[in-house]
């Protein structure tokens, strides 16, 4: 089923929680709704889901428009943060509870749900209540029930949230899996970075009510079009230090952390292209392509190390800037140790001041 929003929007008295919103999410396409508290995408999500209605703007299923559309005959499946699994019925009387009120047969009923929970692997767990299962199984009830409809379009509002790491990775696995053999169209809400990176075929990126930035996660992590996407894609974040443009001979130079970097050929032609050189710009790196070398451009010095498991994360300070920068674990750098810093060109991400908009890939 393909979703359309067309100037979707929806205010609390002054504020605008969704603010003009235009998105297209494909058939059978897995989109995830990233981004801060308050940017608005639960609100999307709710308005997806005909719990809320728009102020403005079109919510189109397909080539019906569903703005005035009761939830129950959106024919949608929604799981929740918290579950949301009656705790006096049984795991099976959850699954089943969307059919039994479509006066589904009982035959089908338990026909449907033995067949969710193989895939799930729950089928053990039917006769047992909500506060009798872990998370995680409470988490696959929540699914199967879910899925059991049949839905068209699948919605998740921050559904692993609740687990422990070691469980969120695997549920993250199990959810892909199962869109993807299912072949539902889902919009997937989170605010955790990596689960949009590795979930999702496009990320709608959203700030302050608005879409900030909608793309696949590739493009969003190598090419991000906005200093924020830069910022809130990539662990640990992004660098971004202050610098400036100039142009010596047919040579582009960047000036930064008292260093002139030569610009690679076909990122300054980029620029002057767009006629960007000779000027105020902001520098950024991402700390996996800052490497400690004594060859390297960069020279600095160790403010702090935190250990990461399998790699190191160095604080360091270059002149008055600090940055972050992986080292592999064991590589005997302490506070106060001096090194210099290899920069790859090629990584390079250049921001307008005023606007934070890429001079690269816009």
């Amino acid at each position: 089923m393909e979703i359309k929003l067309e100037g979707l929007t929806k205010h609390y008295g002054q504020v605008a929680a969704v603010d003009d919103l235009n998105l297209h999410v494909r058939d059978g396409e897995f989109v995830a709704l990233l981004g801060p508290s308050g940017c608005g995408k639960t609100t999307t999500l709710l308005m997806l889901a005909g719990i809320l209605r728009p102020a403005a703007g079109t919510i189109r299923f397909g080539d019906k428009v569903v703005n005035l559309v009761p939830p129950q005959e959106r024919n949608i499946g929604m799981v929740f943060q918290s579950y949301a699994l009656y705790p006096h019925m049984t795991a099976y009387q959850n699954i089943v509870y969307p059919l039994r009120l479509r006066r589904v047969p009982e035959a089908e009923m338990r026909q449907r749900a033995e067949k969710i929970a193989e895939r799930l692997e729950i089928g053990a767990l039917f006769n047992r209540k909500p506060g009798e299962l872990s998370g995680g199984q409470q988490q696959r009830v929540a699914l199967a029930r879910g899925l059991i409809k049949q839905p068209d379009i699948l919605l998740f509002d921050e559904p692993l949230s609740n687990l422990d790491a070691r469980l969120r990775l695997t549920t993250r696995g199990e959810i892909k899996r199962l869109q993807r053999e299912f072949g539902i169209t889902s919009v997937y809400v989170t605010h955790d970075q990596v689960e949009a990176l590795t979930m999702a075929d496009r990320i709608a990126v959203m700030r302050e009510g608005k879409l900030e930035a909608y793309a696949t996660p590739n493009e969003l992590y190598e090419r991000p079009r906005t200093r924020y996407v830069a910022s809130f894609i990539g662990h640990p974040p992004m660098n971004f230090l202050p610098a400036a443009l100039a142009q010596a001979g047919e040579k582009t130079l960047v000036h930064v952390a008292d260093t002139a970097l030569e610009l690679p050929e076909d990122l300054a032609r980029r620029l002057n292209g767009n006629r960007q050189v000779d000027r105020e710009v902001v520098f950024g790196i991402r700390p996996e392509d800052l490497t400690p070398d004594e060859e390297g451009q960069i020279g600095a010095e160790v403010d702090l190390v935190e250990p990461l498991g399998r790699e190191d994360m160095l604080v360091i300070r270059a002149g008055d800037t600090q940055m972050n920068v992986l080292a592999p674990v064991g590589s005997g750098f302490k506070t106060g140790s001096r090194l210099r810093l290899r920069l790859d060109p090629e990584r390079v991400h250049l921001f307008d001041p005023s606007t934070e908009r890429s001079l690269l890939w816009n």
